[in-house]
């Protein structure tokens, strides 16, 4: 069975079980976290409004 993200074999057995590896699960959670590419935060939309 491989990663579907990076399409390497996934070893382990909780790897298989996830369906994902480690690595790419981190990325994964990482992103979720962060907006969109060339989105504004609201502290960044804020301070624009202010000037």
């Amino acid at each position: 069975m491989n990663c579907p993200v990076c399409n390497r074999p996934l070893k382990s057995k909780k790897s298989i079980a996830k369906g994902i590896g480690p690595v790419c699960e981190k990325k994964l959670e990482q992103s979720k976290n962060e907006p969109p590419e060339g989105q504004l935060s609201f502290v960044e939309e804020t301070v624009l409004v202010i000037k």
